[in-house]
């Protein structure tokens, strides 16, 4: 294992120039940090990045991420080059905290945050696989089922995913969501009585500041039909130092609002993403997971078993697995379907019902969720089904006479 990490830093006034730190990770042990993790975290939270009651400051944290190939060449031993022509295309974006996750190259927080060349070889998926513009009756509106929308409110995020479904928009300074695109959005739903959950999307709208975002919500919480206030943010996982007590104070005001959020990982369950997450719960907020299922990431029993019992344990309930959608740009993340049943079939009996997400495919073409378990059901007719349980017995179960 080769470590080299070297940090300088140029502060005048309250203003902070991004850090050098240079990170090389060579190892194939998960078993232990390497040395460079440890001292990496070292010199975040002694840095200059916290505040007055001990936390860090999301702003700079964010203001200091890595977003040029130069940049992460410093930091880490990559091909500048093969990252430059990656991010012409799909932008990048990692801010320290999550770099600091990183233990050794191609482990699965470098997979979710390091652009890979694989990213422009992919002939065979498409831009917009679940045909979100075409269900868009206004820009950045997505009305697909009947009671409820997305509503798209920022096209920023604190890390950009390299598996994103938008990749097509997210980070893209020519698909910026404007305060006129989301205030035709919500006249939409102001006129469309049908619709009784919103749901603010992105991007990541936790990334508006909380004036911001608390004027949007403000505003659809006036709209007398609208009964569910949902918000999908991954800023718990990549930037939790984003959930700070004023947002919570303010997010309680417009009960009842709910909160999905995005681990992949177990080990994306840190101390700093536990008091996040136990913020928000204390709150008031329900708090659910989707998860993707991601090639060399999450694809097996094992890892994620290990993160719903942690997720549980930090208050999230796990909500979705998504088989990955066909986004160009993401087919080297996909996994066989069978991966997720056998997922599924591995938690189902095995540990809590609570712990045990639904397997979906958002289907192509703008079909919604379906949802996908193993085969329980061994034969089905009039008089009586025929199951299979968890352990593999087989039981049977008489219908009514009548």
């Amino acid at each position: 294992m080769t470590v080299n990490v070297n940090l300088q830093r140029s502060i005048k006034g309250q203003s902070q120039k991004n850090s050098d730190v240079e990170v090389c990770l060579e190892s194939d042990s998960e078993d232990e940090p390497p040395p460079s993790y440890k001292f990496l975290n070292q010199i975040v939270s002694k840095s200059l990045f916290r505040k007055d009651d001990g936390t860090r400051d999301w702003r700079i944290l964010l203001k200091n991420s890595i977003v040029d190939a130069e940049d992460l060449a410093r930091r880490c031993n990559i091909d500048k080059f093969e990252v430059d022509d990656v991010i012409k295309k799909y932008p990048m974006r990692i801010n320290p905290y999550y770099f600091s996750l990183i233990r050794r190259k191609n482990d699965p927080i470098w997979k979710q945050c390091m652009p890979d060349i694989n990213e422009l070889k992919d002939s065979f998926c498409i831009d917009d696989p679940l045909n979100e513009e075409g269900d868009s009756p206004v820009p950045g509106l997505v009305h697909r089922y009947p009671d409820r929308v997305l509503l798209m409110v920022s096209n920023q995020c604190a890390m950009y995913c390299r598996f994103c479904t938008r990749k097509r928009a997210v980070g893209k300074p020519l698909k910026r969501i404007t305060m006129d695109d989301i205030l035709k959005g919500i006249d939409y739903i102001r006129v469309h009585k049908e619709v009784r959950d919103v749901i603010l999307s992105g991007g990541d709208p936790l990334l508006l500041k909380d004036e911001v975002l608390e004027d949007i919500i403000r505003r659809i919480r006036n709209i007398r039909h609208v009964e569910i206030i949902r918000i999908g943010t991954r800023v718990p996982c990549t930037l939790p130092q984003r959930i700070t007590p004023e947002l919570c104070n303010m997010l309680k005001k417009y009960h009842p609002v709910y909160i999905n959020t995005h681990f992949n990982h177990p080990r994306e369950i840190t101390p700093e993403s536990k008091r996040a997450c136990e913020m928000l719960a204390d709150a008031g907020i329900p708090l659910g997971n989707q998860s993707v299922l991601l090639k060399g990431v999450n694809d097996n029993p094992e890892v994620m078993k290990e993160l719903v019992h942690k997720l549980l344990m930090i208050r999230v309930k796990p909500y979705y697995i998504y088989q990955a959608d066909l986004s160009r740009g993401t087919n080297h993340f996909r996994t066989k379907i069978k991966a997720g049943l056998d997922i599924i079939r591995a938690l189902r009996g095995f540990t809590s019902g609570m712990a045990v997400p639904q397997f979906v495919i958002d289907a192509p073409g703008g079909g919604g969720k379906i949802p996908l378990l193993p085969d329980y059901v061994v034969s089905h007719d009039d008089n009586k089904i025929v199951l299979k349980n968890y352990a593999g017995k087989t039981y049977e179960y008489h219908e009514p006479c009548s």
